[in-house]
């Protein structure tokens, strides 16, 4: 064989390896695209047992392709809900968008996605109600971080730079191939709960585990927490509720355990905080499709057995709040029944004996 033969042997050989690569990618590619395991193209196909278990990849296909009504936004303080309880209780088909550790900004990003009249979740139905848990300790963020980097390409409309979504290997092993196999998929009604099995809501487990902030020699006051608080509001919650009047937003104060409110005295946030509190109910109370729930003077709270740490409770807890929800109990109507609120909670706090729970050996 002379030089001018191998050299085209060598050639086809090689065209026929790129055409083979080339191959091999467009079939994976659209195997992703066909089952779309993220929800970034399609809503779900009937049957597939999806995975759903990554907030970050995840939630922004959910909000443009799955068929709701309601929404669950806010941190891990939401992973326990439900949705079975909201359609039970509440008649709303809801969707759960939690992003554990959630900033404002975070909020804002997928609500903004939410409310995206031309997704196939707002052509199929409008959007009934909200349910947004208010995690103060969050609102002195600034008002253009999240809580991690987010994947833009899932966010964007940019389809070009899908090709890290639809060639990404750990979509094509974790999310299509490993659960085909394993022939299970995610209850969508309970995805995001935390991994925490009942046996460790105790408090032997939440003090063996509980690290006691150190005592900071700064304490914080209203003028220090205020202006980001009013920000965050003002940009990333609140435009929400004044543009979607028809809208039902349930905002809620989660029921940390009574372990919060001495961080906050330790880390020197405590009177700053009662003060965001206030504030925030103040604003929200102004608007008349806002529905205000102040859960953290329950007795619950007290009670350490309720919690895996020192703010997570049980999700016994998350359905009792679902309840609330629909018959109005710890509903704040007004920024006077607001202050009684936290004055009771001030008493509660006051009233604790912390001494005694740390003296023990746990």
């Amino acid at each position: 064989m002379n030089n001018s033969d191998s050299q085209k042997k060598l050639n086809k050989l090689f065209w026929g390896l790129i055409a083979f690569v080339v191959l091999a990618l467009a079939l994976v590619a659209a195997l992703v695209v066909y089952v779309d395991p993220f929800f970034h193209y399609h809503t779900p196909l009937k049957g597939f047992p999806y995975v759903v278990d990554n907030q970050l990849s995840q939630n922004p296909g959910m909000a443009v392709n799955m068929d709701y009504n309601g929404c669950i936004i806010g941190s891990s303080m939401t992973v326990n809900f439900d949705t079975d309880d909201f359609k039970e209780l509440l008649g709303y088909d809801t969707v759960k968008l939690s992003y554990s550790g959630a900033y404002p900004k975070d909020d804002y990003n997928i609500l903004s996605i939410v409310f995206d009249e031309s997704s196939h979740a707002r052509q199929t139905q409008p959007m009934g109600a909200v349910f947004f848990a208010m995690d103060i300790p969050t609102m002195t963020a600034d008002t253009e971080e999240t809580k991690y980097p987010l994947p833009e390409h899932l966010y964007d409309d940019n389809i070009f730079n899908d090709v890290k979504y639809v060639l990404n290997k750990d979509v094509l092993f974790q999310y299509i191939f490993r659960p085909v196999i394993q022939g299970k998929g995610s209850d969508l009604s309970e995805i995001y709960a935390s991994w925490w099995t009942p046996d460790y809501y105790n408090i032997q487990w939440v003090m063996h585990t509980y690290e006691e902030p150190e005592k900071s020699d700064v304490v914080y006051t209203a003028d220090d927490v205020l202006p980001m608080t009013q920000a965050n509001l003002e940009k990333n919650i609140l435009p929400f509720v004044e543009e979607n009047p028809e809208t039902q937003f349930y905002f809620f104060f989660p029921p940390y355990s009574i372990l919060y409110w001495h961080n906050l005295k330790q880390e020197g946030f405590y009177e700053a905080a009662f003060a965001q509190y206030q504030y925030v109910a103040d604003r929200l109370l102004e608007y008349d499709n806002v529905h205000l729930f102040y859960f953290q003077t329950m007795d619950e709270v007290t009670d350490l057995n309720n919690y895996a740490d020192y703010s997570h409770y049980k999700p016994e807890i998350n359905r009792y709040m679902v309840e609330c929800f629909s018959d109005d109990s710890h509903r704040i109507t007004s920024s006077e029944q607001m202050a009684k609120e936290l004055t009771k909670m001030r008493g509660i706090v006051e009233s604790f004996d912390y001494e005694e729970l740390f003296s023990q050996d746990w």
